[in-house]
Formats: structure tokens, sequence, C-alpha cells
């Protein structure tokens, strides 16, 4: 299911980039959202990227991350696990709007794309499952445990969020869908949680 995912969101995107119609079509822009009440933008605004970069770093990890999550989800979910999967994905793409679209929708310039909320919440549903992992961010030459990476991406999400002026990232997106890739799996595995706090518990002891 990650291949097909990431297959139909990079033709999509590429199809985007060149045509300006379809680009106006599926983005999230939340002042056109509330107006016209078409809510379809908070889901299908994941299938677009602003450049070939975005959609590759996004893919890439979505690619990685993803079939191992999948293969979490097959373990504790069983029959029902693609179809979690895919609910967590699509659910946390359109959580992850719900704080731009509440700031926003009177705002009739702004636009928002990219499947970065999805996307972070597989990545912190992989750490809720082996926080201990070790990966390499690069540039940075060394391993660490991935839950160190997802602290310092929340904390760093967090920050730039708040702070004053833009960079045309929507920080918002990665935070909250980070925050709701980990409360979608405990809602519906709490035991994942308490799996989650033993391992980090035996680390330090």
């Amino acid at each position: 299911m990650t291949l097909i995912i990431v297959l139909i969101t990079t033709a999509v995107s590429l199809l985007a980039f060149s045509n300006h119609r379809l680009m106006d079509q599926l983005i999230f822009n939340p002042f056109v959202t509330r107006v016209r009440k078409e809510w379809y933008r908070f889901l299908s605004c994941g299938l677009l990227h602003a450049d070939f970069f975005h959609l590759l770093v996004n893919m890439y990890v979505l690619y990685s991350f993803g079939q191992m999550v999948e293969s979490y989800y097959g373990a504790v979910f069983g029959g029902k696990g693609t179809f979690m999967f895919v609910f967590l994905y699509l659910s946390s793409i359109a959580a992850a709007n719900i704080s731009t679209y509440k700031k926003y929708n009177t705002v009739p310039s702004y636009n928002a794309l990219g499947a970065s909320g999805g996307v972070s919440a597989i990545v912190f549903t992989a750490i809720l499952f082996d926080p201990f992992q070790m990966v390499m961010i690069f540039p940075i030459p060394i391993h660490f445990p991935l839950v160190l990476f997802g602290v310092g991406y929340l904390i760093y999400s967090y920050f730039m969020s708040n702070r004053s002026g833009s960079d045309n990232i929507n920080h918002e997106a990665h935070f909250y869908g980070s925050l709701h890739g980990i409360i979608f799996t405990i809602a519906f595995k709490p035991a994942v949680g308490k799996a989650f706090i033993s391992q980090v518990v035996n680390w330090f002891s």
C-alpha cells in the first residue's frame, strides 16, 4: 500500500507542476474551502508538492517508514492492518490542516500543499513501535536513536510555527501531523503506548 500511495502522489504532483488548473482544484486554500465548502481540499492537498525536491523528500521518507509501519500495523491489527494504515495516513493529512484552516480561513491568498502531515504521522508511528532503532539523517554522518530525532523534530516544528515571519513551510502541519500519528495509534491500540513507555524506561535503567 505504501508503494501505491507513493506512485499516486508522485503522478498527481508531477502533473500539477505543469497543470495550474489541477493545482488550483486540489490545493488547500482555507478561504476557498470555507466559502465554497470544498472540504475535500483537506485531503487533496496531500497529492501536491511545491517542487520536485519537496516531493522527493516526502516520498523517500514515506517509502522508508511506510513499509515499516504497514508491517507493525499488520501485526497489531491483523487483517485490518492495511485499512488502518490508509486511515492513519489520510486522517493525519486532514488533521494536520485543521489549525491552518482556523488561522487562515479569512485570508484568500493563503495556500498550503504537501503530504508532510501524513508523512510525519507515519514517522512518529514508527517511533512508537521502535523508538531506539538507529537512523542517520543526511548530511549528519552519525547514527542516533529515532526517538531523539522525533523529540528534536517536534521542538523545532513547534518553535517555527510560533515565530514571527515565514519561511513558506507549514510547520504547524508537521507538528500536528506528528501528534495525530501518536494519538491515532495509541487510541486504537493502547498497548502500543504502554510498550513504548516500557522501552524508554528500560533504556534509561
